[in-house]
């Protein structure tokens, strides 16, 4: 449609933002069900670009909540959704994350609806819903290339032996409840105890893996996935998914720039590595709320150099007791499996210093609070990994 075409090229590539006001015009002007039909296949067509530069649906939303507001990372599901119609496979890990963006299909009617429908949901006009739809365009025309961690839908999708599906292992849905359980609790001796057996359950899971793989039972080699990092203290919290990532056999690489972490391992360690972060990073911000809470109570007034100081010391000190664990467990198995988890170390090694054949190291910063890196190291011992007798799932 021309004037829809006119709005982008106006709007989206222009270098500033003076064409913006115009776009918008244009395509409130235009004919709204013909102008909604043309504004999905411009932003499918913008959506697949982002595919092919790298990028994967959680990566896109998470990139335009950090850049823009909800009502974009709506109309950017809508988009999403709107280009997976095209695929009829695609990745498990993809799947997944589609599943979590629900993002698996259009909720609209037809395309020819998709405008008035939209208006109805966001409840605005015309040309507030245009100027949406064009800043987030011109965000995703914008989004550089970045390093792939697996084949876009519909492109040599190969289903992995280990890859996570909705039917997951049952050590994998224990692991899941043993966390789920540690998050929830108020008494940090249980979510000691909880998150202790979840780890441990991790490494086992790993060292079967490592078996089944040395026994000839599946071809995995080392894979990919990105985790998001996001502000406030991503130092503190990428140092805590380094831990979670190192203890489980893998590598992450942190890009400061976008907001993430790519983790290089094996199929089970990814998905440990996920699980594990997400619950850790609940508890210490659980914990330092908690310790925030009663110094604030004694009249100190430093919030952030404290929280800074309590995650970067929560995160150190959890990265030790997590290998103490993997320490542990590896250390009960027989010796012949050694040679073979040797062998799958330096497989990620190797994969990860393909990708990423330059990387720098971060100096810490800014961790001047003494208070808040005693409590963070304290509430890292109460959560501390290593396993305890009597201890079950």
């Amino acid at each position: 449609m021309e004037q829809v075409e006119k709005a982008v090229a106006a709007a989206v590539y222009a270098a500033d933002d003076a064409g913006l006001d115009l776009g918008a015009s244009l395509i409130a002007a235009a004919p709204w069900p013909e102008a909604g039909r043309e504004i999905l296949r411009r932003g499918e067509e913008f959506v697949r670009r982002s595919w092919e530069r790298g990028w994967q649906p959680a990566d896109l939303v998470r990139i335009v909540r950090r850049d823009l507001d909800d009502r974009h990372v709506r109309l950017a599901t809508d988009l999403i959704a709107a280009e997976n119609r095209r695929y009829a496979r695609m990745a498990p890990r993809w799947e997944a994350q589609l599943r979590e963006l629900e993002a698996t299909g259009p909720w609209w009617g037809s395309d020819e609806r998709y405008a008035d429908e939209l208006a109805a949901r966001e409840r605005t006009d015309r040309f507030s819903l245009a100027t949406t739809l064009l800043e987030l365009f011109r965000l995703l025309i914008r989004l550089p290339a970045i390093e792939p961690v697996g084949p876009p839908p519909g492109e040599n999708v190969h289903v992995h032996p280990h890859a996570p599906t909705p039917d997951e292992p049952r050590m994998l849905t224990r692991i899941r409840a043993l966390l789920a359980k540690a998050e929830a609790t108020d008494f940090p001796d249980e979510a000691e105890a909880l998150t202790a057996k979840a780890q441990e359950l991790m490494a086992r899971h790993s060292i079967d893996a490592a078996l089944l793989a040395a026994q000839g039972q599946t071809g995995d080699a080392p894979t990919a996935c990105r985790i998001g990092v996001d502000a406030p203290y991503e130092t503190a919290k990428a140092i805590l998914l380094d831990a979670a990532a190192s203890a489980n056999r893998c590598r992450a690489v942190w890009n400061s720039g976008l907001n993430f972490s790519m983790v290089v391992g094996f199929e089970p360690d990814l998905e440990a590595v996920e699980l594990l972060y997400t619950s850790l990073l609940v508890q210490g911000t659980a914990a330092m709320t908690r310790a925030e809470a009663a110094q604030r109570a004694s009249g100190r007034k430093r919030t952030k150099a404290f929280r800074q100081a309590f995650l970067t010391a929560y995160a150190s000190r959890v990265g030790q007791r997590l290998s103490e664990t993997t320490q542990h467990v590896t250390e009960e198995t027989d010796g012949s499996l050694l040679p073979v988890l040797a062998a799958r170390d330096v497989a990620v090694e190797d994969r990860a210093e393909r990708m990423f054949p330059q990387t720098t190291s971060t100096r810490v910063r800014g961790v001047n609070d003494h208070a808040g890196w005693e409590h963070g190291t304290a509430a890292a011992d109460r959560a501390r990994v290593h396993p305890r007798p009597g201890v079950t799932g």
